[in-house]
C-alpha cells in the first residue's frame, strides 16, 4: 500500500508524490530557497509539461529545452536553469548507478539507515542534512523500515519533532515547521 503524503496542499501532486519515488526524490531536490510546498509540487509540474515523469527521458533531455520546461508560469523554481540541470544530474545518477530505479537507493540490498544515509549522500545535490531530511521523510512517512533510520536522520528522526518536510502531514504541522525554521534562522542570525 502507498503512502498518503500531504506535503503540497494539491491532492495530485500529493498522490504523485505518494506513489512515485522519482517525483519524491526530485521534489527533495528542489526544496531549497522556495516554499516547501512549491518545491514539492515540482515534480508534478514537470509530469504534466512532459506528460510523463521518466527518468531516462529527464537525464538525457535536451538541457536547454528543459530550463524553459522549467520556466513555464508558473514556474517549477524560482532559479530553472540551475535547478533544471541539478534535476537532470540527479536523474542521470539514478539511471547510471540505481538502474533507473530511485527507490532501489532505500531498497536495494535491504540496507540499514546508516547506508541509506551514505547512499543519499552519495546523490547529486544531496548533502548532509538534505539526505537525513529525506531519510526521516521516508521513515516517518514513506514506510521505510530499516534499520537505524531514526538514529541515521538524527535530529530529523526524533518521534514527535516539528523541523522538517518529514513532519507535514497537514495544515497545522506545516505551520509547526515554519515557525521552528524560523526560529532556527532568527538564532542563527543572533550568533
Amino acid at each position: 500500500m502507498a503512502p498518503s503524503l500531504h506535503i503540497t496542499g494539491d491532492a495530485e501532486s500529493d498522490a504523485l508524490l505518494s506513489n512515485d519515488p522519482l517525483a519524491l526524490l526530485i521534489g527533495m531536490l528542489l526544496d531549497q530557497q522556495i516554499p516547501m510546498e512549491t518545491a514539492f509540487a515540482g515534480p508534478a509540474k514537470l509530469r504534466d509539461r512532459l506528460g510523463q515523469l521518466d527518468v531516462a527521458e529527464l537525464a538525457t533531455f535536451e538541457p536547454e529545452k528543459l530550463v524553459d520546461v522549467f520556466r513555464i508560469t508558473p514556474a517549477v523554481h524560482r532559479f530553472p536553469g540551475s535547478m533544471a540541470g541539478r534535476v537532470q544530474t540527479l536523474c542521470a545518477a539514478v539511471v547510471s548507478d540505481w538502474g533507473g530505479d530511485a527507490a532501489a537507493i532505500w531498497t536495494r540490498g535491504a540496507p540499514n539507515g546508516a547506508e541509506i544515509l551514505t547512499r543519499l549522500k552519495a546523490l547529486p545535490g544531496f548533502g548532509e542534512q538534505k539526505a537525513k531530511i529525506f531519510l526521516a521523510l521516508l521513515g516517518k512517512q514513506y514506510g521505510l523500515n530499516a534499520d537505524g533510520w531514526q538514529q541515521a536522520a538524527g535530529d530529523y528522526g526524533q518521534d514527535g519533532s516539528c523541523r522538517s518536510v518529514a513532519d507535514i502531514v497537514d495544515a497545522a504541522s506545516l505551520t509547526k515547521v515554519r515557525e521552528f525554521k524560523r526560529a532556527a534562522k532568527a538564532a542563527a542570525k543572533g550568533k
